[in-house]
């Protein structure tokens, strides 16, 4: 069941961009070049094209098909080994989002959050810290 809500939020990030892609498309290539793999950048545009359906906009989280947890505020977030590896590996309701994201993305999402939402988090994570964390 879990499966399945991951799946649906997944699939809810990807149609809530379709209007952007569809205006943006020609300026910034598609979302998906490669079916296998998510082509946006930068951490705001990571988490805005994967993370956002679930997490909120604004980093509030929701509860719905699943429960997804806050980002704003969240003191997880102080270390990015905690992140990396829910991004990585994915946690319940979580898909594991390493094999669709390269070690820049990671990197940049984990930056992202930590800084964003009110957070004040350090946000030097780099692709090196990622790849050294891959299973």
């Amino acid at each position: 069941m879990q499966t399945i809500a991951a799946g649906l939020c997944i699939a809810a990030s990807i149609i809530a961009v379709t209007p952007a892609l569809a205006q943006d498309g020609a300026q910034d290539g598609a979302l998906f070049s490669d079916p296998s793999k998510i082509t946006v950048t930068g951490g705001e545009n990571v988490y805005n094209a994967v993370c956002s359906g679930c997490h909120m906009p604004e980093g509030a989280g929701a509860i719905g098909a699943g429960a997804y947890p806050a980002l704003a505020g969240n003191e997880n977030l102080e270390y990015p080994e905690y992140p990396m590896f829910i991004i990585l590996n994915g946690q319940k309701a979580m898909p594991p989002l390493g094999a669709i994201l390269d070690d820049q993305q990671v990197a940049d999402v984990i930056n992202y959050i930590q800084t964003g939402f009110g957070n004040g988090y350090a946000g030097e994570t780099t692709a090196e810290d990622v790849a050294a964390s891959r299973p």
